[in-house]
């Protein structure tokens, strides 16, 4: 057994937030209050000043793999979410080939029986995500996969589109999208008109890209009765819709990703190929509005869109390197630097978004902590300042690199096993 001394428990289900002791035996959380340590313990940590939470889920991270095992695999991925405070992730569908079938559904999850957090892999809607003929969803579901997806690109016609979200509905599943309407994105990566998309010389992705695919998708979710996960929303446009749509009755959703919570368009000079992302960064008004959504629950989680690219890539012009950034091993930190501190969230609210809300959505039993429930918790230190130089990805493809920022994982604990230790 385990025991974790004097923390301060923070649990955004119960609502608790106190100082207190976790006993933790074999997988699953044994007690929750004030424990002696009379020596019969084979552990006893000292969280002391720490505070002690939920492990952290991540529902959109992309391992790449099978098929860029160069970027990043499932065993570097899973020890990058170690490292971050995540126990649990879902790995998106755009892999090469793409998981389409079971049989590359099984291969993930295969793979991740000997990973130290759990790894679980979404299904693709279309074959090839190609956007013309749907997968088999049930083959997909019954192999595992969490959701069904094909995030990286929009399924244009609408026609297919409320198809799958008629079938998806029938079977009570998830659709997790990617919205951007191809031909408002002259070039992607860069906020459409902005002095970085100048000073590259690109054009950019417009911001209405995004809202006019989010605004079709709402109308159809609301005829099909689909549950909808919208992607890493970037736009104060977005965020109006989605509060509008939820507001009509739509099952919807939404998640942002920590970089559009802490960084504009004005960033993406300095930064060059690695703040170079779909979508990108967009002005301190959305950046503002997407933080006042997340605390007012139209936005209901951060995901990281963890993207590992080689250096080789990144090097690249920027009109011709790969969108995406990592951010497993950042995450907890920057909502706590740019959200906790400032005081646009509770430490508690930031929380909510990053353990029970995406726990409840995908209807996963973790992301609280309550006695005879799993032992995934992360112990950090919230005040503890530090700079991010090395990571457990494969990858180093961040903008942060460099940066202090505040919240220092210290134990990552998943299953009642130690899996990452500062």
């Amino acid at each position: 057994m385990i025991l974790i001394k004097n923390g301060r428990v923070v649990d955004a289900k119960s609502n608790t937030d106190g100082i207190l002791d976790v006993v933790i035996d074999g997988g699953k959380i044994k007690t929750i209050g004030k424990v002696e340590d009379d020596g019969s313990y084979e552990q006893v940590i000292d969280a002391d000043g720490c505070v002690v939470a939920p492990g952290l889920i991540d529902v959109h991270v992309h391992f790449r793999d099978p098929g860029q095992t160069q970027k990043e695999d499932v065993l570097t991925g899973a020890a990058a979410a170690a490292a971050g405070g995540y126990a649990t992730v879902i790995c998106m569908a755009n892999t090469v080939p793409t998981c389409d079938t079971p049989e590359i559904i099984r291969y993930v999850t295969d793979k991740a029986k000997d990973c130290p957090v759990q790894v679980l892999q979404a299904g693709s809607v279309t074959k090839g995500l190609k956007g013309q003929e749907l997968t088999d969803f049930d083959a997909l579901l019954k192999a595992g996969a969490p959701c069904l997806t094909d995030d990286g690109i929009n399924l244009t016609s609408a026609a297919l589109c409320r198809t799958a979200m008629a079938e998806a509905a029938k079977r009570g599943t998830l659709l997790s999208f990617h919205e951007e309407e191809p031909s408002l994105v002259p070039s992607p990566g860069v906020n459409y008109g902005s002095a970085a998309a100048k000073h590259f010389g690109v054009p950019g992705a417009m911001a209405s890209a995004e809202s006019a695919m989010i605004g079709r998708d709402i109308a159809l979710a609301l005829d099909t009765g689909a549950r909808v996960l919208f992607q890493h929303v970037s736009s104060a446009q977005s965020v109006a819709l989605i509060r509008a749509g939820k507001a009509m009755g739509a099952k919807i959703y939404a998640e942002v990703t920590p970089h559009h919570l802490s960084l504009t368009e004005d960033d993406v000079p300095a930064h060059g190929t690695y703040a170079r992302m779909n979508p990108p960064l967009r002005k301190e008004a959305d950046r503002q509005a997407l933080i006042a959504a997340l605390a007012d629950g139209t936005l209901d989680m951060v995901a990281t869109d963890h993207a590992p690219h080689t250096a080789e890539e990144k090097a690249r012009e920027f009109a011709k390197a790969p969108s995406g950034i990592t951010g497993l091993e950042t995450s907890l930190a920057l909502g706590i630097t740019s959200l906790v501190r400032p005081g646009h969230l509770s430490l508690i609210q930031l929380l909510e978004k990053m353990t029970i809300n995406p726990a409840k959505l995908y209807h996963l039993p973790y992301g609280q902590l309550a006695e005879g429930k799993a032992a995934d918790l992360v112990i950090f230190d919230e005040n503890e300042c530090w700079t991010p130089t090395e990571y457990a990805s494969l990858s180093s493809n961040s903008p942060f690199t460099g940066t202090p920022m505040y919240g220092k994982v210290k134990y990552t604990i998943c299953s009642g096993k130690i899996v990452y230790h500062d």
